[in-house]
């Protein structure tokens, strides 16, 4: 792993920013570059992966449909816009957006934060009950009691969902 540190913070301009560079074989995917920034004084981070090889922009679907599903391994890159049709709602891609490497389950919670932090900043009642509901449903995905398909569209083709039940296609 490479490391710079001391670097301005784009941000805050201090000069407590650390940047790092790993290079990781992802089973099933390849070797990965993973790059994050990270600012002592104002905890601004942002971190991506990129594939080594070139790849193709791509379509991902997974279907969760049992408790086994959450485990499955998630490659996400910073230009890579993740959805859930059935919530309408969606992580989108760009510069605020970070690449990662979790796993469904791991994706579920992140869409859960921005649920209790709708829910909890809420006046309205409506947008409470709503956001409610919402968490109620991803509570019965993670048991395995409904169905929910992911959907990950990235142009730059460095996103994957690490399943054979996963269905791949060209992103047009």
């Amino acid at each position: 792993m490479e490391e710079l540190t001391n670097q301005e913070c784009p941000m805050c301009k201090a000069k407590t920013l650390t940047l790092r560079e790993d290079k990781k074989e992802i089973p099933y995917f390849g070797n990965c570059f993973i790059f994050s920034m990270t600012c002592s004084s104002c905890h601004y981070h942002k971190s991506d992966l990129e594939a080594e090889q070139e790849k193709e922009p791509i379509k991902l679907t997974f279907t969760i449909e049992k408790e086994d599903d959450l485990k499955v391994r998630v490659v996400k890159s910073s230009m890579a816009t993740v959805k859930i049709p059935q919530l309408r709602m969606s992580l989108e891609s760009g510069p605020s957006s970070d690449g990662f490497i979790s796993n469904i389950e791991g994706l579920i919670n992140k869409f859960e934060k921005i649920i209790e932090e709708q829910r909890d900043s809420a006046e309205e009642d409506d947008i409470k009950k709503s956001a409610k509901n919402l968490l109620k449903k991803l509570w019965k995905v993670k048991c395995g009691d409904i169905p929910l398909k992911i959907i990950i569209e990235d142009p730059t083709g460095n996103s994957a969902i690490i399943s054979e039940k996963t269905e791949v296609a060209k992103l047009k």
